[in-house]
């Protein structure tokens, strides 16, 4: 199920991953926005993912229309969906071969959480990388 575990949390953001951000959008008033730059800026391998700006770049970050398209495949997916089509990001980080699936702030959900749980990833909810990374003091 989801973590909450300090410890599990600081060990999947310590160190430097290849990440896709799912719902990536490249208007700068969107969280997923500030977001995917503050990843790169902490050095992590940001793919975007977002079928209507595919082939273009969000602050350099490549964007790619489907998690299937990123390759090669990304160690965490960071979800910017609702609740509810949280889950089908989900399933597919689950065939795309993640190791851990991160649903942003707000949203949760908990059949979806089980089905990566049980699939072996590392599940976070309802939290964002942007404030769980300083507050842990990992700046980079």
């Amino acid at each position: 199920m989801a973590i909450n575990d300090e410890s599990e949390i600081r060990e999947l953001l310590a160190s430097p991953r290849r990440i896709a951000v799912v719902g990536a959008s490249p208007n700068p008033a969107r969280a997923s926005n500030e977001v995917l730059a503050f990843l790169i800026a902490q050095g992590h391998d940001v793919i975007a993912v977002n079928p209507g700006h595919a082939g273009q770049t969000i602050h350099g970050a490549p964007v790619v229309a489907t998690l299937a398209n990123v390759e090669p495949p990304a160690e965490l997916v960071d979800i910017f969906r609702n609740s509810d089509d949280a889950g089908t990001a989900v399933d597919e980080a689950i065939v795309h071969g993640a190791k851990a699936v991160w649903m942003q702030m707000g949203v949760v959900n908990d059949a979806a959480a089980k089905r990566a749980d049980a699939a072996g990833l590392t599940v976070v909810m309802d939290r964002c990388p942007m404030v769980e990374i300083p507050r842990l003091g990992l700046l980079r």
